[in-house]
């Protein structure tokens, strides 16, 4: 009985240890899931921005490019969001804001 018991205890423990093992590798890759698809957005963004700087008027392209920015925040990418945050002004100054 003793023995069937301390088997039991092996049993569980090893499941235990298991299921924490899935979880952190499922979180990790979840994670690096909404990285992809944060810096697929901010890509998106960048193409809205250049379409509506062709096609659309003054303001288009300022709300694209702020679009851009914030797209860019999201997804923690600093160097590229100071870009656009750059763009983003010149943008504004073409508006008068």
């Amino acid at each position: 009985m003793k023995k069937a018991l301390k088997i039991i205890g092996v049993i569980i423990i090893i499941i235990v240890a298991i299921s924490f093992i899935f979880d952190g590798v499922s979180e990790e890759s979840i994670k690096k899931d909404i990285d992809k698809i944060e810096n697929q957005v901010a890509l998106e963004a960048v193409e809205k921005y250049e379409i509506a700087k062709r096609n659309g008027n003054d303001m288009d392209a300022y709300v694209q490019a702020s679009m851009a920015a914030a797209a860019f925040l999201e997804a923690n990418d600093e160097e590229n969001y100071k870009k656009w945050k750059e763009i983003e002004k010149q943008e504004a100054k073409k508006v008068g804001l």
